[in-house]
């Protein structure tokens, strides 16, 4: 069914047309709340006009706008001579600033203390804030909400990867505009949940290392840093060494409590390497499994890629376990449960069959991620091109083998927590839309 359009001729005064562009024209009318007044943004933003000639010899700090709202940052430093454009702007803390190319992309944000004195070209215009008109952080939050980047999109023209915000456009956008005491209300209520949903953050983190100390804890090993390595010479027996350098098996993986296994013990056959054929993103009754489909918790994301071609002998069965074999994922690790839905794997991925008799696979899963593996990792990749560990080296991996009644407590344990996480992953991810969506009704219809 085709919806209805209202198609009754709309008469615009010329003054109030931005540029000559219909859809500018009907974006820019923003439902805003009928609470307060609009004012021009144009009425407390005042142009920065510190504009400096860029010396040879000077050493200069320049500045980059995130994307979505995340932050005013270091660019870099350079010598004044390397530096192309010679007239260009000093900012300083607390001003605002903006990325025109990247505006329509949330490129908004306040100048923080670090970047006193840091310079920026005419793309990155920069303005005092009136504060007694507008709070920062009021002005800042305008500019997340999804009515205003609507706004700003209609705003900017040029090609696709190079639209310039235009700046006079943005001046004249007029926003609601509560008084002082108005916004910091709106503002304390906003942060209030923000905060809440920091704190949940900072539980979830100290719930992470829990599982790590839990672990490492119930397997009997000490975990060491740099300042614990005593200097001097040291002597060990030839018969403890299994490489010629400081890292070995017997040396790094520390346990007084139960037996350390090469990952070979623990599996039946040889090692496999995946499939090298073409993904495609589409949905099949086969899904293709790549490096990157893997998350570090060692789930799998939700981009579905099927395979341009399926070779039956690729086809994972429940608990086949998955190693990266190279790049800067190597290491990183998957088991492949079958409620998952059929699956073939690429050819970055080792894949090894589980003795299930000695090992509980999502053990294994759960001693790749810790910190004695990837101690582990780091010390046996041979890095050329990219880091890399094959298939046979991957058999010499350590790995602390309990009991298995032991290995199941620490899985049922860890999930537990795992479950706790997600819970108040949950928690912090509902306070965080609340807090937008109470900002975005006080100032929108």
């Amino acid at each position: 069914m085709q919806l209805s359009v209202n198609n009754i001729l709309k008469i615009s005064s010329l003054v109030q047309l931005g540029n000559w562009s219909v859809q500018s024209l009907l974006d820019s009318q923003l439902n805003y709340s009928k609470k307060y007044e609009l004012a021009r943004v144009g009425e407390f933003l005042i142009k920065n006009r510190a504009l400096i000639e860029i010396d040879d010899n000077t050493v200069y700090t320049r500045v980059t706008v995130r994307m979505n709202n995340n932050g005013v940052t270091i660019r870099d430093t350079e010598i004044g001579k390397k530096i192309g454009t010679k007239k260009q702007f000093i900012v300083k803390p607390g001003q605002f600033i903006i990325s025109k190319i990247d505006a329509r992309n949330g490129a908004f944000g306040l100048i923080p203390p670090e970047l006193n004195g840091a310079v920026v070209t005419n793309d990155f215009p920069v303005f005092d804030i009136n504060e007694e008109k507008i709070h920062p952080h009021f002005l800042l939050l305008i500019t997340t909400t999804e009515g205003f980047l609507k706004f700003v999109q209609s705003s900017s023209s040029g090609s696709t990867n190079r639209q310039r915000m235009d700046i006079t456009l943005f001046l004249n956008q007029k926003i609601p505009l509560p008084s002082i005491t108005e916004q910091q209300i709106i503002l304390s209520r906003y942060y209030q949940k923000m905060e809440g949903a920091e704190k949940i953050k900072n539980d979830i983190s100290a719930l992470e290392s829990g599982i790590e100390n839990y672990f490492l804890d119930t397997l009997g090993v000490i975990k060491t840093t740099s300042k614990d390595v005593k200097s001097g010479l040291k002597f060990y027996n030839f018969m403890d060494l299994d490489r010629w350098d400081i890292w070995s098996i017997k040396t790094n993986t520390h346990t007084k409590i139960h037996p350390i296994l090469s990952l070979g013990k623990l599996i039946t056959g040889k090692p496999t390497y995946g499939a090298n054929v073409k993904g495609k993103k589409v949905i099949s009754e086969t899904r293709y499994i790549r490096i990157t489909d893997i998350n570090e918790d060692g789930s799998l994301n939700d981009e579905f890629v099927s395979p341009e071609s399926v070779d039956e002998k690729y086809i994972l069965n429940d608990n086949d376990f998955l190693i990266a074999r190279s790049g800067n994922t190597v290491g990183k690790t998957f088991l492949y449960k079958k409620e998952l839905g059929r699956a073939i794997y690429a050819g970055y991925l080792i894949k090894f069959t589980i003795n299930q008799s000695k090992i509980i696979p999502e053990y294994l899963l759960e001693f790749t991620k810790s910190y004695t593996f990837k101690q582990w990792i780091a010390a046996n990749q041979r890095i050329s091109a990219q880091p890399n560990i094959n298939g046979q080296e991957y058999l010499q991996a350590p790995v602390i083998v309990p009991p298995l009644y032991v290995q199941q407590e620490i899985v049922d344990t860890i999930s537990k927590k795992r479950f706790e996480i997600k819970i108040l992953q949950s928690k912090a991810e509902l306070l965080v839309a609340e807090a937008k969506k109470d900002f975005e009704t006080e100032i929108f219809n």
